[in-house]
């Protein structure tokens, strides 16, 4: 072969898989990346006058572009090409793999007809050595079904985000799947404000037996509504006896889970290793390309016939044969788009296969759960005993658990066991202690990341490759959160009854944690009920889901990509062509909390350009303009008091004076709470505004004086100064600044250099698009 030709050229998507492909294929194969996606469909701003990205009119004839930044992969890809006596497209064998093999036809002027198409479920030696034995031609169908995703989703963002952009304060975007998942959000988020709380006591006890030890932990099989109920139920206990009656015990088997698909892979590390969905996609996408696990982006959970036979000898091996257990596993998405094989370990024996920790992690969970699928069940054995009580009809219940074989626990899951001492029946019992403690009724749980993306496939909504893109997109957009409040705390009477005495205790618990959880912010809230009320099918979970299925139609030749994208758009295009008489103001999400008692002025919470805020006053007088405050930080749009309101309307505040006399003011900023003194601002972080006294905040100014001081080298006056910087010695002068060459001693710059120096500094870039922040009213 001479230098000038290449027998075989392969494409593929990432350069890591590239090089791991390279390893195996030999000197006749050159393997180059296209690095992702190569062509996009063009913004409106980059089409000539006249053009359009999608011709709606012409059957949704749509433009693609090489992006700027593949230009040169392009070209690389192009001079290869010519030189190639064969050219394999090995893009990932999923719809956007296709997709990207379809646009290499495209660029490179390829036949789609007799272009080669190799896909492989594993990088390994023989799973691409029998690619390249088996090719096929490029699947048409699947692209099809990739390109309507794309122009569906295209012509959402091109016509109703305009639409959001005027009619909804505060609103970006809206996007056709991202928008039914901050619904399932915002509902969830009313079903909590909704709750009506409730609470009970629950009464537990500790009991001995006569001679031993063993504490018998048992509960109670009736609550008590409350506390003077419970108080005479524990009266009655100090004359009473206490008997095992009826003692049961079976033996019951716990099952192995399936292996994972991509669902419920974001699902376990979100739950086990607190990982976000983009995260683990991101790590399993790199031990994939590093021929470590199959491909992470499937809805099946069947195991190839090599992979199960490799997991028999291995769990045979190492744990014994009763520990071995074949299963098959039926996956259940009738629109499984990528079923080939479960996400499982590319050699099961292999524990180490990342120098990156949360990969390794991964890769240890991945691993434990497939090999787990082929295990035995575990045998528990659970006995029940009940304690009856002989001044009363009601029964305390002790439960054991005892491991009779761990089976698939000893790798993946716990052995938690909970031991009874031998009982039989009618053995006596002493009461140690009797505890009864409120119970409060808990409201409906929040969504993690990882029961969105349960809820999310047990709707239809999106599909595996999609979730960790939904739920990344809704929190940069600005409609949806990760909590971080630890809760509030509440008090719980308990009583406690040891011997004859009932003592009373009020203990603290925490409740409301909103660490880890996801919520709708008042943004989310607001263009939720904005799309629900004028574009129902955008938000709706059952046309969602519709179009997904249809979307695999396509994929199967079983539905006409234009029909779809047709009978999807003319009703859309109807309702964005209504939207110019919507009117802004009834979409505003604000709120009348009541008025203020000094002024009698209304206090409104309402979306602002950059989120909720609130207002003091109408403003329909001109010569009384309204006031603006702060939007507390633990506070909702929904949810919000009077009172919480008015509390923001004391600042900014004046705390008192500097030892020199200056006025202390403290207020709320864009970067949190600070003091003010004169034109210098000095944050307080974690220090409430409301509550500073003036010795607290005049030992804050003069930390900072102090800091200042050790910070400036030299003063020439006019604001021309040597700065001790972050990243060395400066000179500035309030405008520009000018770095000092390492080796020059700053304390000798002299004013003239100094000057000199600033001359010759270039200007500081100007700061462009940036977010503008209300300030409180003075």
């Amino acid at each position: 072969m001479s230098e000038k030709s290449i027998k075989n050229l392969v494409i593929v998507e990432s350069p890591a898989k590239a090089k791991t492909i390279e390893k195996y294929l030999g000197k006749d194969f050159k393997v180059m990346s296209s690095v992702g996606h190569i062509r996009s469909i063009p913004t409106n701003k980059d089409l000539k006058k006249g053009q359009k990205a999608i011709d709606t009119d012409r059957d949704f004839e749509t433009i693609y572009t090489v992006d700027s930044d593949k230009k040169k992969t392009i070209t690389e890809l192009r001079v290869a090409a010519k030189k190639a006596n064969i050219i394999w497209l090995a893009t990932d064998e999923d719809r956007e793999g296709e997709a990207i093999a379809w646009h290499l036809c495209e660029v490179l002027n390829l036949d789609t007809a007799t272009t080669n198409r190799i896909v492989f479920h594993e990088i390994t030696k023989s799973a691409i050595t029998e690619a390249i034995e088996k090719p096929r031609n490029l699947d048409m169908n699947l692209v099809k079904a990739q390109q309507a995703r794309q122009i569906l989703d295209r012509l959402v963002g091109f016509e109703l985000s305009p639409v959001v952009w005027r009619k909804v304060p505060g609103g970006k975007s809206a996007g056709r799947v991202q928008s039914p998942a901050v619904k399932l959000l915002v509902e969830k988020e009313r079903e909590i404000i909704e709750f009506e709380g409730s609470s009970t006591f629950k009464v537990t006890g500790e009991f001995i037996k006569s001679g031993k030890k063993d504490i018998i932990k048992a509960t109670l099989q009736t609550d008590f509504p409350d506390e003077p109920t419970v108080h005479d139920f524990l009266e009655s206990l100090t004359e009473a006896k206490f008997t095992v009656g009826n003692i049961e015990t079976n033996v019951a088997k716990r099952n192995p889970l399936p292996p994972l698909t991509t669902s419920t892979l974001q699902q376990d590390a979100n739950s086990r290793l607190g990982m976000s969905a983009r995260t683990t996609m991101s790590l399993a996408q790199q031990l994939y390309q590093a021929g470590m696990i199959t491909y992470m982006r499937t809805d099946s959970v069947n195991l190839g016939g090599q992979a199960l036979a490799q997991m028999s000898t291995y769990i045979k091996k190492e744990f014994g044969e009763k520990y071995h257990q074949i299963r098959k596993f039926k996956t259940k998405s009738s629109g499984a788009q990528e079923a080939h094989e479960a996400i499982r370990p590319t050699d099961c024996s292999r524990e180490i296969a990342s120098d990156d920790a949360r990969a390794q992690k991964l890769y240890d969970l991945i691993r434990r759960r497939t090999l787990a699928s082929q295990m035995a069940s575990a045998e528990i054995e659970r006995t029940t005993a009940t304690i009856a009580i002989s001044n009363h009809d009601e029964a305390f219940v002790a439960k054991g658990e005892v491991v009779l074989f761990d089976g698939f626990l000893k790798m993946y899951g716990t052995n938690k066991e909970e031991l009874l001492p031998i009982l039989k029946s009618s053995d006596e019992l002493t009461a140690n202690q009797i505890t009864a403690k409120e119970t409060f009724a808990r409201p409906p749980a929040r969504y993690t990341e990882g029961s969105l993306v349960k809820k999310m496939e047990e709707l239809g909504i999106g599909r595996p490759s999609t979730y960790a893109t939904i739920i990344g997109t809704i929190q940069t957009r600005g409609y949806a959160e990760k909590g971080i409040g630890e809760g509030e705390e509440r008090d719980a009477i308990e009583l406690k009854l040891v011997k004859t005495n009932i003592a009373r205790d009020v203990i603290k618990e925490k409740t409301g944690s909103t660490k880890g959880k996801l919520l709708p912010t008042s943004s989310g809230t607001v263009l939720n009920d904005f799309l629900n009320n004028h574009f129902t099918n955008i938000v709706d979970y059952g046309f969602t889901a519709r179009i997904e299925n249809e979307l695999d139609e396509i994929a199967e030749s079983k539905l006409d990509k234009v029909k779809m994208l047709r009978d999807f758009y003319d009703p859309f295009h109807e309702l964005i062509d209504g939207a110019k008489d919507i009117d802004r103001s009834s979409v505003a999400g604000a709120r009348t909390l009541g008025n203020d008692p000094k002024t009698g002025e209304p206090i409104i919470a309402r979306i602002g350009r950059f989120g909720p805020m609130l207002q003091m006053g109408e403003g329909d007088d001109k010569d009384k303009k309204p006031r603006f405050a702060n939007f507390p930080s633990s506070a909702r749009l929904e949810t919000i008091t009077l009172e919480q309101a008015l509390t923001m309307f004391q600042l900014p505040r004046t705390v008192g004076k500097t030892d020199d006399g200056q006025e202390i003011i403290a207020n709320i900023g864009r970067f949190g709470p600070y003091i003010k003194i004169a034109t210098t601002f000095v944050s307080i972080k974690d220090g409430d505004p409301f509550t500073i006294t003036e010795e607290e905040s005049r030992k804050i100014y003069a930390e900072k004086l102090a800091a200042d001081e050790a910070k400036n080298i030299a003063d020439f006056g006019d604001g021309l100064k040597v700065l001790n910087g972050r990243f060395g010695p400066y000179v500035t002068d309030g405008k520009k600044n000018a770095k000092i060459p390492k080796g020059d001693d700053p304390t000798k710059i002299t004013a003239e250099q100094a000057k000199e120096m600033i001359k010759n500094a270039p200007d500081k870039p100007k700061r462009g698009g940036g977010r503008r922040y209300k300030k409180s009213a003075k």
